[in-house]
């Protein structure tokens, strides 16, 4: 056993059944744990199982920290001691501080909360897998805003979830009852926790890239410590358990007292009767009642065990024939005799000192006999385990342990509803298709709707190749006769087939009984004959296996011609009385024997006694048929254990365990036998003899099976996996009993999906005969994912998630040259590929599924040749389906299958239309369209109409396009509705809708669209709603824009998201509804635009879509001054800011720093703002990045800011900033727009003279020659304000003249009368000043700012 840490780490390891250990600290921490697997501490009880893991930790942590007086401390004063507050970063490292004592009332003094963390390693680097635990902690961010799947999860794991951590990687659990924790330490043992949050955490990338998912394993981690410490509490506040006794104290106390006394580690059953520092004591040894002091008692820390002992009690106590054991093995062979011994009755070997005895079966160390054989005189009978020397002896081989090899495989059968044939049956109708008979719509798969996976992403260090090296060896396969093709109903274990037709031979064989009540014969000896020579054998013989059996199968097979159970009794009696007169003692045996099990049949304990304690008293040779002894034995003890006869129990129990528990593949004869097992589990568990235990739970386990009793079996089945984990060597790679199979259907019974899932997911198939298969395993996975998921397994649904299994299964199937599985399980993963978007891969196995099919018949290689043309038609590939089809349509020559015919010519047009020859596709669809009308299919007609509009349509021929899709809507509505159907016409409405957009019909447009919608939502078919939902919402926003449309299905499309579980999609709905809704532009759209911002900056948060929540956080501002709420305004601008700080991402800082002084500077209120956020934030940014151009338009927005707010001093700086960096750019037009702003802050300054050289620089900066009326409507204006500048401010009469002639001259070029006219009126203002261009002076004037060039252009 490994050292005890304070944390616990348990891996998802698929085939680790216990999950790997994971040292969380010094492997020498605690040192009351022996060093050695066979080493065990004085103050320790006897070694048990671990359920929870290292549970026997605790017992030592707390003798260490609180010493004995802390129990009585406690349980005196009815309230916990003090405790530090738990800290999540330490809880699961290094536990509480060795100081401080750990209270044990649940509720008060200790938290009830437990951390589970959990880690992604890589397997093969044993290295944290930082990309995978980024991507787990995505996830859990988004599963905080609605945890309703976490909450399911853990509920079925029976722990209820307080909250999650993602940024700590961690679950905040709690646990109410007994059974909560008894459960959840038994998933987290079996290593099914961690498997659990890997189905929940991950999403069908990783499910589809095997290799990764085979390298990656979840490490959980708990403080063993903390949940001890809550299960105990959870004990002491129920106040009814089971508990060992401590000598050393109970002896203090009771010096000088007389009373109960108790033995070391002695079971006692602990009741609180108010007493404070004293409950209520029975030992299960005398059954003694006495008031025991807390601190002499060491409550029993295993779940299982308090379980066990309430709920199955018995009547009297431990019979102390059982002893334990330490690290003694069960063995088998030969062994030697330490002392002489005669046997004291009949059926008990006498033997000398040095005398060799071989085991019959098993060697139980710890029960007091065994049955032997002495080699020279080859005599039977049970042996004293206390005479021999069990040195000799050989243990039982590392992977059996405690049964045999037989009994190993009979335990793995499944139940024939979740067995390898009904999986095998399940996987033929997944890969079943109807490709041949009904036709495909043009480019339409109801599963092709999925996002497209990068394949790149998928089949990264993918191992197909390893999977699928058989391929090459498929040529061999074309010699194999017909007979050598196993099918998939066959192959999995013909030689249970074998053993089915033997037993079936074995039946005509066994010999039948007529019952013949006729008076006179009853008196006949020759009558009874028969039927005496027949039970008068010395020996067991096959044929008896009726008489013993469990279900009481003589009733029908080896006895015939009675109306009720009281004849054939009578018929018994009478045999009975016959062979006591004829002395055949055998057949009085047997016959006493029968009547027994069917007076326990009708409950008549004590009749069926008399008749085995009869047929025991006359038995004196019985070891020639041990299954008749091992009954009678077996069935006598436990009625006298429901009898409460304890001295008769006793005596016999010891002989009676030995036959029961020693030889293997013991055959149950009555359903009383359980109680038998019980009891001697009972005894086991008191002792502490691990062996014995396994060995019961096992027998146990195995019967509660053959009576089908699923839900009382579990708490055995998981207690004997849990036992099997305990009971390996060092060397782990063998396992004495693989449950998981058993363990996944019973999971599977109890509808508890996620843990049937982990469960065989954990399962690695064995190679043992008759055990489960990779060809189970993957089924059953299929099975329960579609549970998992929350739909029905179909063709159209495949999980990703049963990927790895698959071509498991396939790699199993190559091994055993099953051709026919091979096949199904191809066409099961190009479907599986084809739904997740990776087509190329469907592609491939579509092929191989081809090649595998050749083998099998030509009906075959048909199928999956025209399946395989769809799939490249489907990947865009018609060249090679075209080939396809050709081959296929030459193959059909002078056959006359015509509905096979009509469907490669639909394929064929579709592929031809994908190479562009519409001519011929037409012609195809045309042929496939009359053979679909020869054999009167109506869905064929309709599917060939809808290709022959959509190849109109795709030629721009919309009324031709209207009038086949027309018709194809109505067949499909003459038909019976079914969902294939119905989804087949939606494809068509949509079709319909666009033919019908390209005519401007939009209200047939709207009918289309809503029609497709109601046929997808009665079918609930998700994925199709989002498809015509995206539709609506591009529709009624740009084509025939309708906002209050378009915000209902927005809404619809958001519902949808949830439902797929698609966060980013349901965050980006979540902000164009928002858009929407301002749009809208009330103050309660805005209020619901707010709402809607927030839902989307939540979900991009939980993201951690850094630009995403920053632009919510920025829209919820912009919206908050729109509503006019100011004071929040500016928070929330800071909080986009410094989402983009935290990041690093500078340019989008700079960004939203401008988007948030936009708001300001386009607003009406608090414009001055706008500089914090412009000249504060975002020019800063924009220096440090180098943004010239992003600075240019900010100082630009500054200038015009304080132009606006009349502070023309600032302005001036921002505007001659703004005017050097435009230079520097090198844009004449950014140039032209900045000088020209200069211009106007030094007109507001009255600095004229360098206005007027401004307004000169932007006419400077225009091309010589006039481009465009806008460049001659510019120079006009700047003419003329020129012209104002200088006539009114400059007083410069002759050069304003010179500048209204010049704009005049504009005004001209533009031709607008109305504007030469105000220009002339201004000419004719100022005296001497010439009325037309032809008279302008041009450079005339002394002003050198003339020399602007702009006379010359105009």
């Amino acid at each position: 056993m490994s050292s005890v840490q304070p944390a616990t780490s348990l891996s998802t390891s698929r085939g680790d059944l216990s999950g790997r250990e994971h040292p969380a600290g010094d492997p020498n921490a605690c040192s009351h744990h022996p060093s050695s697997p066979g080493e065990e501490c004085d103050s320790c009880c006897p070694r048990s199982p671990v359920l929870l893991p290292h549970w026997d930790h605790l017992q030592h942590t707390t003798a260490q920290r609180r010493g004995k007086w802390w129990w009585e401390n406690t349980m005196a004063s009815g309230k916990a001691g003090p405790s530090e507050p738990s800290d999540p970063a330490t809880e699961a490292v290094g536990g509480s501080p060795d100081t401080s004592p750990v209270p044990l009332t649940v509720g008060e003094g200790f938290p009830p909360e437990i951390s589970l963390f959990f880690s992604i390693e890589s397997r093969s680097s044993r290295c944290l897998n930082f990309q995978l635990q980024e991507a787990a902690r995505k996830k859990l961010r988004a599963l905080e805003s609605d945890d309703r799947d976490v909450c399911a999860l853990f509920k079925e794991l029976s722990a209820r979830l307080v909250c999650m951590q993602a940024q700590e990687d961690r679950f905040l659990l709690t646990f109410k009852t007994l059974e909560e924790v008894w459960k959840f330490s038994t998933y987290l043992t079996l290593g099914y926790v961690g498997s659990c949050l890997e189905q929940l955490l991950f999403d069908r990338e990783y499910w589809l890239n095997c290799a990764l998912m085979e390298d990656t394993e979840i490490v959980v981690t708990v403080d063993e410590d903390h949940l001890a410490t809550i299960y105990t509490g959870l004990l002491l506040q129920e106040g009814n358990f089971f508990s060992r006794a401590v000598p050393g104290v109970w002896q203090t106390k009771q010096e000088g007292k007389e009373g109960l006394q108790l033995c070391k580690n002695e079971l006692i059953h602990v009741k609180n009767v108010g007493e404070e520092s004293k409950w209520e004591g029975m030992s299960l040894l005398t059954g003694q009642r006495v008031l025991l002091p807390v601190t002499a008692l060491e409550p029993i820390p295993h779940p299982f065990y308090q379980w066990f002992l309430k709920n199955y009690a018995v009547s009297f106590g431990i019979s102390q024939e059982i002893s334990g054991t330490t690290s003694q093995p069960i063995v088998k062979g030969k062994c030697t005799a330490t002392e002489d011994h005669r046997g004291a009755v009949w059926d008990e070997l006498s033997f000398s000192k040095g005398d060799s005895i071989e085991v019959v079966g098993f060697l139980i160390p710890g029960l007091p006999w065994f049955v032997g054989k002495s080699p020279s005189s080859r005599s039977i009978g049970f042996v004293p385990t206390g005479y021999i020397n069990p040195e000799a002896c050989n243990p039982l081989g590392k992977d059996l342990v405690f049964l045999s090899e037989e009994e190993k495989s009979l335990l793995l059968h499944i139940p024939c509803n979740g067995d390898e044939q009904h999986f095998t049956t399940l996987l033929s109708d997944l890969a079943r298709t109807d490709i041949t008979s009904v036709y495909r719509l043009d480019g339409f798969e109801p599963t092709a709707m999925f996002p497209k996976v990068p394949s790149e992403s998928v089949l990264h260090g993918c191992k197909d190749v390893q999977l699928l090296q058989s391929w090459e060896e498929i040529n061999g396969f074309a010699t194999t006769s017909t007979s050598e093709l196993s099918s998939p109903g066959s192959e999995s274990a013909p030689a249970t087939l074998e053993d089915v037709l033997l037993e079936k031979l074995d039946d005509f064989d066994d010999p039948k009984f007529f019952i013949d009540l006729n008076a006179g014969h009853m008196e006949d000896a020759d009558v009874f004959d028969p039927i005496l020579t027949f039970l008068n054998q010395d020996s067991y013989v096959p044929s008896f296996q009726s008489l013993y059996d469990l279900s009481f199968s003589f009733l029908n097979s080896t006895f015939y011609g009675f109306s009720d159970e009281d004849e054939l009794v009578l018929y018994l009696e009478t045999s009975r009385n016959w062979a006591k007169r004829t002395h055949s003692v055998w057949a009085h045996v047997r016959l006493c024997f029968l009547l027994g099990k069917l007076c326990i049949k009708k409950v008549k304990f004590s009749q069926a006694r008399v008749y085995f304690e009869e047929a025991m008293s006359i038995l004196d040779r019985g070891f020639g048929d041990l299954p008749l002894l091992a009954a009678l034995h077996v069935n006598l003890a436990s009625i006298y254990l429901k009898q409460n006869m304890k001295h008769k129990f006793s005596s016999l129990l010891g002989k009676a365990v030995a036959l029961l528990v020693c030889l293997p593949g013991h055959s149950f004869s009555s359903e009383n036998e359980l109680e038998v097992m019980l009891y001697v589990l009972r005894e086991a568990i008191a002792v502490g003899n691990t062996p014995l235990e396994a060995r019961v739970c096992f027998l146990i386990v195995k019967l509660f099976l053959q009576l089908g009793k699923t839900d009382e079996v579990l708490p055995f089945t998981e207690h004997l996996q849990c036992l099997t984990t305990t009971l390996l060597s060092a060397d782990t790679s063998f396992v004495p009993l693989n449950a998981t199979p058993i363990l996944s259907y019973l999971y599977d019974k109890k509808y508890l999906p996620n843990i049937a899932l982990a469960s065989t997911r954990l399962f690695v198939p064995s190679g043992v005969k008759g055990a489960p298969t990779p060809i189970w395993r993957a089924g059953f996975i299929l099975q329960n994912a579609s549970k998992l998921l929350g739909s029905q397994l179909e063709r159209s649904s495949i999980p990703a998630l049963a990927c790895f299994y698959l071509k498991q299964a396939l790699h199993f199937s190559c091994k055993s040259r099953a051709v026919p599985t091979q096949r199904t399980l191809c066409s099961i993963l190009s479907r599986m590929y084809l739904q997740h978007g990776v087509v190329d891969r469907a592609v491939r196995y579509a092929a191989t599924a081809v090649t595998l099919s050749r083998l099998m018949g030509e009906e075959e290689a048909f199928e999956s040749s025209l399946s395989l043309g769809w799939m490249y038609l489907l990947n865009s590939q018609p060249g090679p389906a075209a080939d396809i089809m050709g081959q296929l349509l030459l193959s059909l020559n002078g056959t006359d299958s015509v509905t096979q015919g009509g469907a490669v010519h639909n394929l064929l047009a579709i592929a031809l239309k994908g190479e562009g020859q519409v001519q011929k596709a037409a012609e195809n669809y045309l042929r496939a369209l009359h053979k679909a009308q020869e054999t009167g299919n109506k869905r064929n007609q309709a599917i060939a109409l809808a290709n022959l509009g959509q190849l109109s349509l795709s030629r721009g021929a919309s009324q031709l396009a209207e009038l086949y899709l027309l018709q194809s809507a109505q067949l499909y509505a003459e038909l019976q509705g079914s969902e294939d159907l119905e989804m087949e016409l939606v494809q068509v409405l949509l079709w319909l809708a666009q033919a019908m957009v390209s005519r401007q019909r939009m209200e047939d447009v709207k009918l289309c669209y809503e029609l497709a919608l109601v046929f997808a939502l009665k079918w609930h078919n998700v994925r199709s709603q989002l498809h015509i939902t995206e539709s609506l919402c591009h529709f009624y926003s740009k084509v025939s824009p309708s906002l209050q449309a378009c915000i209902t299905y927005h809404k619809h499309w958001i519902s949808l998201a949830q439902q797929l579980q698609d966060r980013e999609m349901e965050g980006n709905a979540w902000q164009t509804l928002s858009q929407l809704y301002q749009a809208l532009g009330t103050s309660e759209a805005l209020r619901q635009s707010l709402d809607c911002t927030k839902q989307s900056l939540r979900i991009f948060i939980d993201l951690e879509e850094t630009v995403k929540a920053a632009e919510a956080w920025l829209q919820a501002g912009r919206l908050y001054y729109l509503m006019q709420e100011d004071e929040l305004v500016e928070m929330y601008f800071q909080a986009a800011i410094q989402t983009a700080l935290k990041s690093e991402n500078f340019s989008l800082a700079m960004d939203l720093y401008e988007k948030a002084g936009d708001t300001f500077f386009n607003g009406s209120r608090n414009r001055d703002q706008a500089v914090e956020f412009y000249r504060g934030g975002a020019v800063p940014l924009a220096r440090k990045l180098k943004a010239t151009r992003t600075e240019l338009r900010l100082f630009n927005k500054l200038a015009e800011l304080q132009i606006r707010l009349q502070g023309y001093e600032k302005a001036l700086e921002f505007a001659t900033l703004a005017a050097r960096l435009s230079i520097r750019v090198g844009d004449q037009l950014q140039e032209l727009v900045a000088f020209h702003r200069l211009a106007t802050v030094y007109y507001y300054l009255h600095m004229y003279e360098m206005a007027e050289d401004c307004y000169l620089k932007t006419l400077a900066l225009r091309p010589p020659l006039l481009q465009c009326s806008g460049e001659a409507l510019y120079y006009c204006k700047v003419y003329c304000h020129l012209g104002n500048l200088t006539l009114h401010k400059l007083k410069d009469e002759q050069d304003a003249a010179a500048y209204f002639l010049l704009a005049l001259a504009a005004a001209t070029e533009l031709g607008d009368q109305e504007l030469q006219g105000l220009i002339r009126t201004k000419l004719g203002d100022i005296p001497g000043a010439p009325w037309g261009p032809e008279g302008t002076p041009g450079c005339a004037t002394y002003r050198a700012r003339w020399l602007s060039e702009g006379g010359h252009v105009v």
